[in-house]
């Protein structure tokens, strides 16, 4: 007996031991020494140079399957079967990230995309780049640096996620269950090749430019948003920024950065698509349509869409309805003619806001700040995830994360580089302290960070060099009862923020690098 039990503890103690390795290997700082503390700046205003490129990281949807219960999830326990059409004996998959596991891809509506705007002032070149994924890790952001040719002379890359909700899986918890990643690895290496080569391509195309900044402010387009949590606080506003070649006044690029989740098709959706940034894009580029009759002409030149201050959650939820345009009808169900009609409202703001109140810029500069910073990973969920190999977080430090701020000024506009999905009231003031939180303290993050920002122009771009979750404020944190507001049920964000800590740092990260451009 005593033998019996020597040997179970050693196996046990085994067990531990390999599961603790396994943890301890997951969780290793894959940039081991990574760390920027930039600062570019350029004061005098000369004629930019700009240049555009897109690349698709669209994956080829190989094996379909068959939905037995009509749940829209794959399970193999409900009858649910693949058709192997490579005939390799497995299943290809392509998860699609958000809203739930177990949702592999039965088609592609429309591309997806990494697109690219690169800008030179004679003494800095940055690249700026928009991918439709629901995130994209601070580590890969790395990768992706380090694979930049050299002889391109960029001096700071910053990549942003539209975090299209109808996009397979590149950061790993989507995939058929929880204890799979979603991400093909061959899949990742294809989006980093393509939006290397996106880069590449944008700075051979730099030409002589000139910029056109302007916005919509009327909160027409708050009638697209729905604010799921409370405090009520919209991100409302479309801000835009349109290249023109100096020399012939044709339309390099235009940046779209507008604030709302791209989940118009929410949860029952198995085609690939960018959600609303693609109707965006394509009718800034090619011009509005109803049907095959063109309403409105488009500008030409690549679009680029920037997702913004998104947490709280800011969502064209089912339960609103939103209009088409030009024939009056409401959809309210979740369905492409419902995001088409939300895309069109938002490129024919923009358009106009462009025609009537854009301001012309003829020379400008470039000033940069950006930094690493370290944040505490406290979410058990995302610890664990981390150490069974889901999300290639990495600590370069005891539980905690590394990420990245940043801000850049770009002529009459600052574009505020924010690693995750940050709440409006952050940004726009109506942090709360209700009843029912969980720290007994008042608001931290204030005032709010557009009083920091002097410059006439504000973009916000969220999920920037990183996804690190919702970015929330400290006196608005729940995690039990009693809930916020005396509320019934509990709150949503929580779970997929690094903790409570997130909302401090992050805003104390963003006013530093905003007051030291100032």
């Amino acid at each position: 007996m005593k033998k019996f039990f020597k040997i179970l503890g050693m196996l046990i103690l085994l067990i531990v031991l390999v599961i603790g390795g396994i943890f301890m290997y997951n969780w290793r700082d894959r940039q081991p020494g990574y760390a920027i503390d930039l600062r570019l700046e350029n004061q005098n205003a000369t004629t930019i140079q700009a240049g555009f490129a897109k690349k698709p990281i669209t994956p080829t949807i190989v094996d379909t399957w068959n939905d037995a219960n009509a749940d829209n999830k794959y399970n193999k326990d409900d009858g649910d079967t693949y058709n192997d059409i490579n005939k390799n004996g497995k299943f290809d998959a392509f998860w699609i990230a958000g809203m739930s596991n177990a949702k592999p891809a039965q088609g592609v509506h429309d591309d997806v995309w990494s697109r690219v705007m690169v800008l030179d002032d004679g003494k800095s070149r940055i690249a700026m780049i928009s991918m439709d994924a629901i995130g994209f890790l601070h580590g890969d952001v790395i990768d992706i640096r380090k694979r930049i040719p050299k002889e391109l002379n960029i001096d700071y890359t910053l990549l942003s996620s539209t975090h299209t909700h109808e996009s397979n899986d590149l950061v790993g918890i989507w995939g058929e269950n929880m204890f799979n990643s979603g991400v093909n690895p061959e899949m990742m290496e294809y989006a980093k090749e393509q939006t290397v080569a996106a880069i590449i391509e944008a700075a051979k195309n730099l030409r002589p430019a000139k910029l056109v900044f302007a916005e919509d402010l009327t909160e027409n387009d708050s009638l697209l948003i729905k604010d799921t949590r409370k405090p009520i606080v919209k991100a409302t506003g479309i801000h835009l920024m349109q290249v023109l070649d100096a020399e012939t006044d044709n339309t390099l690029g235009t940046l779209i950065n507008w604030s709302n989740h791209p989940e118009t098709l929410w949860s029952h959706n198995l085609l690939i698509s960018s959600d609303f940034p693609h109707y965006v894009r394509e009718a800034i580029e090619n011009g509005v349509y109803n049907d095959s009759q063109l309403m409105q002409e488009g500008l030409g030149g690549v679009a680029i869409y920037f997702t913004g201050a998104i947490g709280g959650l800011m969502a064209p939820h089912p339960s609103i309805s939103i209009m088409d345009p030009f024939t009056g009808t409401a959809y309210s169900e979740p369905s492409f003619e419902k995001t088409k009609a939300l895309g069109d409202q938002i490129a024919l703001m923009s358009l106009e806001a462009l025609r009537t109140k854009g301001d012309t810029i003829i020379t400008s500069n470039i000033t940069v700040r950006a930094k690493t910073i370290f944040a505490p990973l406290d979410n058990t969920t995302f610890k664990i995830a981390s150490g069974i190999g889901l999300i290639k977080m990495g600590m370069p430090e005891y539980f905690k994360t590394r990420t990245e701020v940043g801000a850049i000024r770009i002529g009459p506009a600052m574009f505020l580089s924010i690693p995750g999905e940050i709440y409006p009231e952050i940004v726009f003031g109506g942090v709360e302290a209700p009843e029912g939180r969980e720290f007994d303290i008042q608001p931290i993050e204030t005032p709010p960070i557009q009083t920091f920002i002097k410059d006439k122009y504000k973009f916000y771009l969220g999920l920037s060099n990183d996804e690190i979750g919702y970015i929330i404020p400290k006196s608005e944190w729940d995690t039990e009862k009693p809930y916020l507001y005396n509320d019934e049920r509990d709150t949503y964000g929580e779970g997929n923020s690094l903790g409570p800590e997130t909302g401090p740092i992050i805003y104390k990260s963003l006013i530093e690098v905003i007051e030291d451009l100032n």
